[in-house]
């Protein structure tokens, strides 16, 4: 590659592709298994959905693993935690993923050109497997896949950054790292001391406390056609 782009790191949601709040719907379907199971629901539909919006974000955060959340989910509601309620979560993500994750606009095609141009590429995305692998097959992603329920640490950390770097064996600031996010996309890796591309998919105003990025898209096709992975030698 030219230029000292040599690697490129992609985030996942609302980055390659959107997964419908999947996993919110999963745990409604496992409510209703511990309904049938002889628990009980904390609140409306709408409470529910917030619980677990909040449940959620804080597995993200780290709080705890997605088999920790399940296990509280199940025990919330009276029923007695136990690994087959962890299981058919699992199952419900996974059987949901061609159902519900849909490709952003151009991901595959993106995905394909890199390919064909010998790019290096791998994913970061804060989430747990398998699911997060499922999702990136559903776009037509091939290439390490990094998860922070795999790697202990999330985005926007700098030691998840340096996995990443590590995985594309390349030094931080050959890496490109695209992402949606400001704070945690874009900023994680300006820290970590790499390249940032935001997807500004929909026109929003960039925070002004946070630093600016390398280079801003509207679109994943404008990558291979303003001067950023443009240049990656076929």
């Amino acid at each position: 590659m030219k230029d000292g782009i040599t690697g490129i790191g992609f985030d996942f949601d609302h980055t390659l592709g959107i997964d419908n709040k999947l996993e919110r719907i999963a745990f409604l379907r496992l409510l209703e298994r511990v309904l049938a199971d002889g628990g009980h629901a904390l609140g409306t539909l709408d409470e529910e959905s917030a619980r677990i919006d909040e449940m959620l974000a804080r597995q993200r955060a780290g709080t705890w693993s997605i088999s920790v959340a399940v296990l509280r989910f199940v025990s919330e509601r009276g029923v007695a935690p136990d690994g087959g309620y962890v299981d058919a979560y699992t199952e419900m993500c996974l059987k949901m993923v061609d159902e519900v994750v849909v490709p952003l606009p151009g991901a595959r095609e993106v995905l394909a050109e890199l390919r064909a141009r010998g790019a290096r590429v791998a994913m970061l995305t804060n989430g747990w497997n398998p699911l997060q692998t499922a999702k990136a097959k559903r776009v037509g992603f091939e290439g390490p896949i990094l998860t922070s329920a795999d790697l202990g640490v999330q985005k926007p950390d700098s030691r998840a950054f340096a996995a990443l770097a590590r995985t594309l064996e390349q030094q931080p600031g050959q890496v490109w790292y695209v992402g949606d996010d400001p704070a945690v996309d874009v900023a994680g890796a300006l820290a970590a001391g790499m390249q940032a591309v935001w997807l500004d998919a929909e026109r929003r105003s960039y925070p002004a406390d946070l630093p600016p990025p390398t280079k801003r898209i509207g679109a994943l096709a404008e990558l291979l056609g303003n001067g950023i992975f443009s240049i990656v030698a076929k």
